[in-house]
């Protein structure tokens, strides 16, 4: 996983609120346990129409969509049922970053575990941002956990902090436990042997 330090991007606004897992990635494509590939089902049926082809005002198949790293969207991102896949397919359809100002729970716990960082802002300077035209550039400071404006203006934002260390590291959970591997190690061959006494 990329290391998450300052991520200075054009975004894409989506002001849409409540946008469930399924609409992030709808459940027929939940068969698979590869990430690899989701990022082409993002919002698979807002993007494309009944015969599959793309839909020329939907947002993500616009060009300023193309290199965006940050999606900037409504209250109470990624409700609805708990799928990792839908982190998995923002990743891979390239966003590093989602501002909002609400997440649902799973969903954010889901994100942070893979590499996405969701960045939580008051309802109004959500607002304001929706009205960012299209390319807006923002940078996101982790170390600083602060969201930078095109107009310069800061905005505070929390995040855990040991998810905080993880992505500054380019870690997952599982790789963070690896850095301590031989300590674990040492722990495990310390302690005395557990003697069974069942007979």
């Amino acid at each position: 996983m990329e290391p998450f330090t300052v991520l200075q991007s054009t975004c894409v606004v989506l002001p849409v609120d409540n946008i469930d897992t399924d609409q992030i990635i709808p459940a027929r494509y939940l068969k698979g346990t590869d990430k690899q590939g989701l990022g082409q089902h993002l919002f698979q049926d807002w993007r494309y129409d009944e015969k599959g082809r793309p839909k020329a005002d939907f947002i993500l198949n616009q060009p300023q969509a193309r290199y965006a790293k940050i999606l900037v969207a409504g209250d109470n991102f990624g409700c609805g049922s708990s799928r990792e896949h839908a982190p998995w397919a923002l990743v891979d359809f390239g966003f590093r970053a989602v501002v909002s100002s609400g997440f649902a729970d799973i969903f954010r716990n889901n994100a942070l575990k893979n590499g996405l960082l969701p960045v939580q802002i008051p309802q109004q300077e959500l607002k304001n941002l929706y009205a960012l035209p299209g390319g807006g550039i923002l940078t996101i400071h982790l170390t600083e956990q602060s969201l930078i404006l095109p107009d310069g203006h800061s905005l505070p934002f929390a995040i855990e902090s040991f998810y905080k260390t993880c992505l500054l590291q380019g870690l997952d959970t599982l790789g963070y436990l690896f850095k301590y591997e031989k300590e674990i190690a040492a722990y495990e061959h310390a302690k005395p042997a557990r003697v069974n006494t069942r007979m």
